[in-house]
């Protein structure tokens, strides 16, 4: 890799705090705008889920309710992981790594996170102890959640929307890769004494401000460093970089399993 990079220019310090500050004025114009942009989500109507889902998890079979673990609302990721996988979608697993230290946090307020995936559970927690993460994980193999809330397309289960747009159609204009089977998304709910409501759900660029890793990155000179067509290929499992490879294999490490 090259150690000289392009730059749009070199200037003095006080130049330099001059563009800094101008910059300033637009992000916090940003950031204004994004709290009222918040605010109005917060003020979406709501819509009561009325099917009875069930999922397998760890404690066995369990309710949509008692996915909430007693707190008022509940964030669902809708995980990527077909039934015949043998591994989760390297996309899900890397917003994955940026959301396990926040649950502590969500707790703290009131909300709980899961993950839901259509793979069985024992390929579910197969993969979570792999991967080294404490999130709650349960499976909606052979029910309809997936295909209800849009990310799971399949016309023969009447899922043909994804992002409130026709697949199809997003397909042909080069939106999605594909109109059918496993798709992003977030789904939002709220649980008020033993009526439940979907407050929000949110697909596809819309789970950005979950990945820390590009609000990091965003901040460099050099940004993602993605190719636009193919803006997440550069992406693995954790375990799968090559740095995580030569870290598991250095002396410290090896010191640390003796």
């Amino acid at each position: 890799m090259s150690t000289t990079t392009a730059h749009p220019n070199v200037v003095s310090k006080s130049t330099w705090e001059d563009a800094q500050r101008t910059f300033l004025d637009q992000e916090k114009e940003f950031t204004r705008l994004r709290d009222e942009l918040s605010a109005k989500r917060r003020q979406l109507p709501w819509t009561k889920v009325e099917k009875p889902y069930t999922f397998d998890s760890e404690q066995g079979t369990v309710s949509l309710a008692a996915l909430f673990g007693g707190k008022r609302q509940l964030v669902v990721y809708h995980f990527m992981f077909d039934p015949a996988w043998d591994e989760g979608c390297p996309g899900c697993s890397f917003l994955a790594d940026n959301m396990d230290g926040a649950r502590t946090h969500l707790l703290a307020r009131d909300t709980e996170l899961v993950y839901v995936s259509r793979a069985p559970l024992a390929k579910l927690l197969a993969f979570k102890q792999r991967m080294g993460w404490t999130i709650p994980w349960v499976s909606s193999f052979d029910t309809t959640f997936n295909y209800d809330f849009g990310v799971t397309m399949d016309e023969t289960k009447g899922s043909t929307q994804y992002n409130y747009k026709d697949a199809s159609k997003l397909q042909a204009d080069g939106k999605i890769k594909h109109a059918k089977g496993e798709m992003p998304g977030a789904s939002v709910f709220l649980r008020d004494n033993n009526t439940i409501y979907r407050t929000y759900s949110v697909y596809g660029r819309g789970l950005d401000p979950m990945l820390n890793t590009y609000n990091f990155l965003d901040l460099t000179a050099l940004g993602r460093q993605e190719n636009p067509d193919q803006p997440m290929s550069w992406v693995r499992h954790h375990d799968k970089y090559e740095h995580a490879q030569a870290a598991s294999s250095c002396c410290c490490s090896s010191k640390a399993k003796a």
